[in-house]
């Protein structure tokens, strides 16, 4: 079965399930979760969306529901595909619309349906429905923030023992919400286990997971960087060699890339690509035998320096530059200097005191001195000079003032791109995703310019703030891309929440430029193979990437579910590797085995031992052992092949999203029904 829908009745009926995982979202990423928690981790699911119609558009049918359906669908045919080991026979699934098949088991993979339930609003009636009571974890994923807030004060009244994962664009509420919640844990629950509070609430942000992977697509360094308290991962892409040359292997290979020396750019591959798409965590075997074949390489692991002062980037206190012009500026001083130069004229001349030559100068400069009759000829000559340098000083004056004034008035305005603008990366959407990309671009010191159509959007006071230019209209316009520039930028990221708005912006955009580097934003992975293929074909020298935020995200969201946090995911095409820390104790696979037999190809890779003592570690990392030179953060690197792993250790790994879930995976006990 791939997902069963029922609307709430009048009288809530009790979940028949416990230990399960609720969550509740309005959009592409409750969808990508569930599929996430079902299909990797085996986990029995709850998903609780909003009703089928919107009814500000009651012609449209049963989006939400229609659309979980249909992904469960298509990752239901990828399963029995990829399947190794048989258990599939009887499985008679329909993947079009998610409500057939037996109720009590799937036997894609041993892993049981998707319970689909519909609720205008996540209350207290909707929340028995699901079973929140009886749930190990619950997600609220909506997109309101307001919505979500309200939602898990009222799941932690119901349940205080269910651990939370909340999605929130605000941090600072976020850290105070995560907080309140935990305390409101301890309270309800006295002698709860320290362990067990510390994951009971967790406050993640979509747009923060993916807004680096997003700001890495635009630029042509492909260098991607995971970085945690104490904790600094730098990951770089290695074009395919040429021919008679090495490729470096850097500390070790991470992926394998769809791109060949013959095929550059690679195909962009997916998790449904096969053996054709990217490659996670090769072994030596496979790596040697992949030749002239893209590579994505561990490059520095390093103590990550302390946050350095922010770059100002305009503000309150701005800068002379953020208000008068380059132009008038160059004139200040050059009228400055002349100035300079008839004192010391002046001095040299007639002998006077340096001051008493200045104060001369400046009154002939402002017209108050008396005429020069009778004085030595250098006197009369520096007097006449001074009142041509005051006579250039009044325009520059007045000139100054205007521009004041005119900064004042338009501080409070959206900047236009500036004539000469080039080399700059032209940003579509600043909506929750593009205002964290933007703010991700200006950290790293690279000119943006934005295009919206509205002009309430979030990111438009933080595109003010910090004195980017903005153009205001509709991207599928005629002449909007060209106001930005485009002609002369470096590459375009389209990250609206539509993907077709997204796909029109970028074929006409090509249009313009040809070898233009494009990333979209795409939801879908098939609709993504098809706009990758069609723009590689159209402009084979022209750089393709696109990216969904909700498949960015979901793998974080996900192990917060299941109790752990990861330090960060990086994206190889549009796959995702995680890097994660992993206590030792329990888990037969690494436990008791050296380094090099913890080594699984395709799921799993040691990276670091963490030294610091069980009783201070955290799940995150933030809190590790003293550094020293020989174990900088408590991590020690370069681990030898030989070091066996012991029950008390905690390891840092690189794996993919099946193989962690294989990690993480809870072993439960079979409830009768």
């Amino acid at each position: 079965m791939l997902g069963f829908v029922s609307t709430l009745p009048q009288q809530p009926q009790r979940s028949p399930l416990s230990g399960h995982m609720v969550i509740c979202g309005d959009d592409a990423l409750a969808r990508r979760l569930a599929v996430e928690l079902r299909y990797v981790y085996g986990e029995r699911v709850t998903l609780l969306l909003p009703p089928g119609r919107d009814p500000r558009r009651p012609e449209l049918p049963l989006t939400q529901r229609g659309r979980a359906a249909t992904l469960f669908g298509r990752m239901s045919a990828a399963m029995n595909r990829n399947l190794v080991n048989g258990g599939n026979g009887g499985n008679g699934g329909n993947g079009g619309n998610g409500t057939t098949g037996n109720s009590d088991n799937d036997t894609n993979g041993g892993v049981e349906a998707v319970r689909i339930l519909e609720a205008a609003e996540p209350s207290d009636e909707a929340f028995e429905e699901a079973g929140v009571d009886t749930a190990a974890a619950l997600a609220l994923v909506y997109d309101d923030d307001e919505r979500n807030i309200r939602a898990a004060l009222t799941a932690r009244r119901l349940n205080p023992r269910v651990r939370l994962v909340i999605r929130l664009y605000n941090r600072k509420l976020g850290q105070y919400l995560e907080t309140l919640l935990d305390q409101a844990a301890a309270v309800a629950v006295p002698g709860l286990d320290p362990t067990a509070l510390d994951a009971s609430t967790t406050v993640l942000s979509d747009a923060d997971t993916a807004a680096p992977a997003l700001a890495a697509t635009a630029l042509t360094g492909s260098s991607k960087v995971v970085q945690a308290e104490g904790l600094l991962l730098r990951a770089v892409e290695r074009t395919p060699p040429r021919q008679g040359e090495v490729a470096d292997p850097g500390l070790c290979t991470l992926a394998l890339l769809s791109s060949t020396t013959h095929d550059p750019a690679g195909a962009e591959g997916s998790d449904s690509s096969g053996a054709e798409g990217p490659r996670l965590l090769p072994d030596h075997e496979q790596v040697a035998a992949a030749t002239g074949r893209g590579t994505v390489v561990l490059e520095a692991i390093r103590e990550a320096a302390p946050d350095g002062p922010k770059l100002r980037m305009g503000g309150r206190s701005a800068p002379l530059s953020q208000i008068f012009s380059r132009r008038l500026r160059w004139s200040a001083l050059g009228v400055g200097s002349a100035v300079l130069a008839l004192a010391v004229a002046s001095t040299l001349t007639t002998g006077d005191h340096p001051l008493h030559a200045a104060y001369l100068t400046l009154l002939d400069l402002f017209g108050m001195g008396d005429p020069a009759i009778g004085d030595p000829t250098a006197r009369q000559i520096i007097q006449l000079l001074s009142g041509i340098a005051g006579l250039m000083l009044l325009p520059l004056l007045v000139a100054g003032v205007l521009e004041a004034f005119g900064s004042l008035r338009t501080a409070s305005s959206l900047r236009r791109p500036p004539r000469g603008l080039s080399g700059h990366v032209v940003l579509l959407g600043l909506g929750k995703i593009g205002t964290r990309v933007l703010v991700r671009l200006r950290e790293l010191d690279i000119p943006v310019v934005c295009v919206e159509d509205d002009p309430d959007a979030r990111g438009i006071p933080v595109a003010r703030r910090l004195h980017v230019p903005v153009v205001l209209g509709d991207v599928t316009q005629e002449g909007v891309l060209e106001a930005a520039k485009i002609q002369r930028s470096r590459a375009l990221l389209a990250l609206t929440s539509i993907d077709t708005t997204n796909l029109e912006a970028a074929l006409y955009a090509r249009s313009v430029k040809p070898d233009l580097r494009v990333a979209l934003r795409l939801f879908d992975d098939e609709f993504a193979t098809a706009v990758y293929r069609t723009l590689r074909t159209a402009h084979p020298q022209a750089l393709t990437r696109s990216r969904s935020v909700s498949h960015l995200a979901a793998p974080s969201f996900a192990v917060a579910m299941m109790g752990r946090q990861i330090l960060g995911a990086i994206p190889v095409e549009r796959k995702v590797m995680l890097f994660a820390a992993i206590e030792v104790a329990g888990h037969p696979q690494l436990e008791g085995r050296t380094v090099e037999q913890a080594f699984r190809a395709g799921a799993w890779r040691v990276l670091a031992l963490d030294a610091t003592p069980h009783e201070d570690r955290r799940p995150d990392l933030t809190t590790v052992a003293p550094a020293s030179p020989d174990r900088p953060s408590g991590l020690i690197w370069n681990l030898h092949p030989g070091y066996v792993l012991r029950a008390e250790d905690r390891v840092v790994i690189a794996a993919t999203r099946r193989g962690l879930a294989e990690l993480l995976r809870r072993r439960r006990a079979v409830t009768p029904r």
